[in-house]
């Protein structure tokens, strides 16, 4: 579940988009690898990790619009899973100061015996600044979500802005998860992250969830602090 989530996620999308604007002037590839480590994965509001550290790696190509790219991190489920990797590809037109991405990714999980989990997802995000801030919007499909959930549907709205001056900056997303088979929830975030050099980046985040104790009893959607630290080049 492939974000850094939101932390790695924010820092990798912005790279990413760089990466591909700069393609775009001679439509020749270009590469850019990413490397991540945080307290906590968590993916659309819960744990991916039993509550504990990720350590996560990247590599992403760009040649003109078009982009595709290969993520892996740690994961824990309980279970012998003990690792994700995710597989994706799409395009990023944009259309006056809008800027679009129409993807498709794979969920990838290792040693997972006889669970459930892989699954495929489309989506379609935009994106644009209005003065300093810049506000977006996602939606994502998937006709086999993970575990006993069947076709599922994401929402999200979000935005972020750079503090003046500073290499500070703020983001937040709201978020409505709704499955076949599974949970119905709504997700949130908000973080402020530090851009080190151009290739480091902090981000401190603060995740939460509705979902009720008796829906999680193991509190893998409670609200939770994240701290992480992307590289990139």
């Amino acid at each position: 579940m492939r974000t850094l989530k939101i932390a790695l996620a924010a820092a990798a999308a912005t790279l990413c988009f760089a990466g591909a604007a700069q393609a775009q002037d001679d439509g020749s590839p270009s590469f850019s690898f990413n490397l991540g480590a945080a307290t906590d994965y968590v993916y659309r509001g819960f744990s991916q990790t039993d509550q504990d550290p990720q350590i996560s790696g990247g590599v992403d190509v760009t040649a003109g619009i078009f982009y595709a790219g290969a993520w892996a991190s740690n994961v824990d489920f309980l279970d012998s899973t003990d690792a994700e990797f995710d597989l994706y590809a799409g395009i990023t037109p944009t259309l006056g100061n809008v800027s679009f991405d129409f993807g498709v990714i794979y969920y990838g999980y290792i040693d997972k015996g006889a669970s459930n989990y892989d699954f495929w997802e489309f989506s379609a995000s935009a994106s644009a600044p209005f003065g300093p801030v810049t506000l977006g919007a996602t939606i994502a499909y998937s006709p086999n979500f993970f575990g006993a959930a069947d076709d599922a549907i994401y929402y999200e709205a979000n935005a972020s802005m750079d503090i003046p001056e500073t290499k500070f900056s703020v983001s937040a997303a709201l978020g409505r998860q709704e499955q076949d088979g599974g949970l119905d929830y709504t997700t949130w975030n908000v973080g402020l992250g530090y851009a080190l050099t151009d290739n480091v980046s902090f981000d401190v985040r603060y995740h939460d969830t509705n979902v009720s104790k008796a829906n999680d009893p193991a509190g893998y959607g409670d609200g939770r602090v994240v701290a992480s630290i992307a590289l990139s080049w």
